[in-house]
């Protein structure tokens, strides 16, 4: 018997293809049956002895006591592992979304297609298409044994999810530990930091998109992106590059970035916003930063920050003309940080109180810029729920 931990999205797709499997979720309290076979129960009717192999949704607690007791506990990945095509995994913490999906514009036309934490489980995945290009998650690798990609690209690994790992190291240890399973004839694009990890693949190690770019033979200057969508352009053309020898500018450059990321519009009076909801962490937040350096800054910040440390963000705000408007669960702490680093930082506490204050102070001259450096919901259901309801109170 298969047992799922979690009813998500993984899961679902799991349960939905192979049918007859039991799930476990808390918020089931009674035994209930789904269409396709399946038993749903509550976490306290786990029995380990009479379930051979447990696949947890990629964001299920480690800490849950189905986890501890499970016996055979192994990841989406490693279950369809035997079933995948040539596949390319892509980590890090910021540019997984993007990267994998200017993969997929790259290499639609050869039959790649894309799944993982961009939106398509394995388990809707066509395994008749030549390519399989996963956006892959600290969560997923966490739980993964045995699998693992014919090229796996690595962005730069910055604090991210500590509360879920226990520790940067963890989190750290969950995007590298893939490297030791990977075979003779693999390619593992990663950060110098991490290029001599003992792996079996040929390693490609990488300072920046400079970097890069000169040892794959991309020509910078014909690729229309600036940072952070320059390195995610440069990670993907690579892949193209190892994979069919052919570097396609003009592919490249017709890739729209998603919503939400990094996103300039301007109101009736011409004042620029960037929409950066899908800044979640203290990285994205900082490479907001570096892109309106030059200009006096209204960022609003906060939200759930995951534990993370938020000294590096400060750090980083002290010598540029910044002023802060906090929001969410960790609005006191950000508070006390403008304090400590003396950067004024207006306790808001809510989205619309941050924006009825940026309205009267924003100015062709300032740049209003949700990056909030924190995940969303705490307050919001999503980080595009967020990032549209800054957008409506950007253009009231």
């Amino acid at each position: 018997m298969i047992s799922l931990f979690g009813y998500g999205k993984t899961t679902k797709a799991i349960a939905q293809k192979i049918g007859n499997c039991q799930i476990f979720d808390d918020k089931f309290t009674d035994v209930l049956y789904d269409e396709f076979g399946n038993t749903l129960m509550p976490p306290s009717m786990f029995d380990s002895s009479k379930s051979t192999l447990q696949i947890p949704s990629p964001g299920f607690p480690t800490t849950h006591p189905i986890v501890k007791e499970a016996n055979n506990l192994i990841s989406e990945y490693d279950f369809f592992f035997d079933k995948t095509p040539l596949c390319v995994w892509i980590s890090g913490t910021n540019g997984k979304t993007t990267t994998t999906q200017m993969c997929e514009h790259l290499l639609g036309l050869k039959g790649a297609v894309a799944g993982g934490n961009i939106g398509t489980p394995l388990a809707d995945l066509s395994q008749k298409a030549p390519i399989w290009i996963l956006e892959t998650s600290s969560f997923t690798l966490h739980y993964t044994q045995r699998a693992y990609p014919q090229i796996y690209l690595l962005l730069p690994i910055k604090p991210d999810h500590i509360s879920w790992h226990g520790s940067m190291e963890a989190y750290e240890e969950a995007k590298l530990d893939v490297l030791s399973r990977m075979r003779e004839g693999s390619i593992a694009i990663l950060p110098n930091k991490y290029a001599k990890c003992e792996t079996l693949a040929y390693v490609i190690g990488y300072d920046n998109e400079v970097d890069l770019a000169q040892k794959l033979g991309v020509e910078l200057e014909k690729v229309n992106f600036k940072n952070p969508f320059l390195l995610d352009a440069t990670l993907a053309l690579s892949v193209s590059k190892i994979l069919f020898d052919k570097i396609d500018y003009e592919k490249i450059n017709s890739f729209k970035t998603d919503a939400h990321k990094i996103e300039e519009f301007k109101d009736e009076k011409g004042r620029l916003w960037v929409d950066d909801s899908k800044g979640t962490n203290v990285d994205a937040t900082v490479q907001a930063l570096k892109r309106y350096s030059k200009e006096d800054i209204l960022i609003i910040l906060g939200g759930d920050d995951k534990g993370v440390p938020l000294d590096e963000l400060f750090e980083e705000m002290k010598s540029l003309h910044v002023e802060i408007f906090a929001i969410g669960s960790n609005t006191s702490k950000l508070c006390d940080l403008g304090q400590q680093y003396g950067i004024k930082t207006n306790r808001c506490n809510t989205l619309e109180k941050a924006m009825e204050q940026i309205h009267k102070k924003h100015t062709l001259k300032t740049v209003a810029l949700l990056s909030p450096a924190a995940a969303s919901l705490d307050q919001f259901s999503s980080y595009a729920h967020r990032g549209n309801r800054f957008k409506e109170l950007a253009l009231s």
